[in-house]
């Protein structure tokens, strides 16, 4: 592709750069757009993936046609198959009626698999299919169904290890890799960093009528060498921060330090190698197991949070309940030692005869239903109890019953 065509792309669709990896992305893009091959667009998170399927679809003899970006990994592993491939009437539970699903609405034209490597295994075994014939099976039919489209996917996953890991299917894996297309990182495209802020930093500047931020020579140093973890999508960010919340706006290496992440590891700059390609593959592993741990983390954290909250209401139920009862007569003989709640309140009340808990307890509950014509929610609010608290209550005392006799 010559260098005025190459512009002209990068103008309509407002790309900004001129780095060799980039324009060379770019041209792969344009020479399978007329084509019906797959792509697989592999980069990391926030390098701009997404505009890649759309250059090939405008490019391509379907661009009249609908084109869909799909976030693969956005989508539950229970629904995928429906949205992808749609659905029978009474298939599943909420099927009111049929669906035909991203494949069937979008025939003649092309879908964007975004994230394709968070796909469920039984998933990918349905798009196989769909690739090699064309054909597929709405969730909870029978009939085969035709259709024709352009698929172009991508990940930010290592397709290699999760497909040893038994992750990704490799058949699967070769037929969406027709035409590979790699998307380099922020930090390896050199002085397109500081043309990405200047445009970041315009925008900014039109969209909220601010005088426009600018960078010092030491500053754009700083830029130039951060390792950018979150790509363009982070540079986009930063700068906005900084154009609206730096009260100067010349950004001196002093001032973009206050925004540029101080952590060791986000702020090391980048090993440039002159003998070969450096390989990020340790950090990516580093960063798979903290995700690991966090997710973990957060499992326990949300079952102690369940059993906190049944305990509260436990001891809530049990503080209403006793201090509304007085008991009418109380043992003066040495109390025996108490080791559980059941035996502290069996020591408080002695003569059940003369005054019963449980009446109390069943009295209170049917005045506030009373007062409340009959709202168990509010009935429960009244109490101080939970809404699940009072429901048992109503089943022990047989309340339920009562109110369809």
């Amino acid at each position: 592709m010559n260098t005025s065509e190459l512009q002209k792309i990068k103008q309509r669709y407002n790309i900004v750069g001129n780095n060799n990896d980039l324009n060379r992305a770019l041209d792969v893009a344009l020479q399978v757009a007329p084509t019906d091959l797959s792509v697989l667009i592999v980069g990391e998170s926030g390098v701009g993936k997404e505009i890649i399927p759309r250059v090939i679809h405008d490019n391509s003899p379907r661009r009249r046609e609908k084109y869909f970006a799909i976030n693969c990994g956005a989508i539950p592993e229970g629904t995928i198959d429906s949205e992808l491939f749609g659905h029978e009437k009474g298939s599943y539970t909420g099927a009111v009626g049929e669906s035909e699903g991203y494949f069937g609405v979008g025939n003649k034209g092309t879908i964007f698999l975004d994230e394709v490597g968070e796909l469920p295994l039984a998933t990918q075994a349905r798009l196989l299919r769909v690739l090699e014939t064309g054909e597929y099976i709405r969730v909870g039919g029978t009939k085969v169904m035709k259709t024709d489209v352009r698929i172009v996917a991508a990940t930010n996953v290592n397709m290699q290890k999760a497909i040893s890991e038994g992750r990704f299917r490799e058949d699967l894996y070769y037929r969406l890799n027709t035409i590979p297309i790699q998307m380099p990182p922020l930090r390896e495209r050199g002085e397109d960093i500081i043309l990405l802020f200047r445009l970041f930093a315009m925008q900014m500047a039109e969209k909220y009528r601010l005088p426009r931020i600018t960078l010092t020579e030491d500053a754009k140093q700083i830029m130039l060498h951060y390792k950018w973890p979150g790509n363009v999508r982070q540079l986009k960010n930063i700068t906005e921060q900084m154009s609206v919340l730096s009260q100067e706006r010349v950004i001196t290496p002093e001032l973009l330090r206050e925004f540029i992440p101080q952590d060791t590891e986000s702020t090391m700059l980048t090993t440039i190698s002159h003998g070969g390609s450096h390989s990020y593959e340790n950090e990516r592993e580093i960063l798979y197991k903290i995700l690991y741990e966090l997710r973990g983390n957060v499992s326990d954290l949300k079952r102690d949070m369940n059993s906190l909250r049944k305990q509260l209401d436990e001891a809530r139920e049990r503080q209403l309940f006793t201090s509304q009862a007085v008991p009418a007569v109380i043992k003066t003989e040495t109390p025996r030692p108490v080791t559980t709640v059941q035996d502290a309140e069996a020591e408080e009340i002695s003569d059940m005869e003369t005054l019963n808990l449980d009446d109390i307890g069943r009295q209170m509950i049917e005045k506030a239903l009373d007062r409340n014509n009959g709202n168990r929610k509010k009935a429960a609010q009244e109490l101080g109890i939970s809404d699940r608290t009072l429901y048992r209550r109503i089943k022990q005392f047989g309340l339920d019953k009562k109110n369809h006799e």
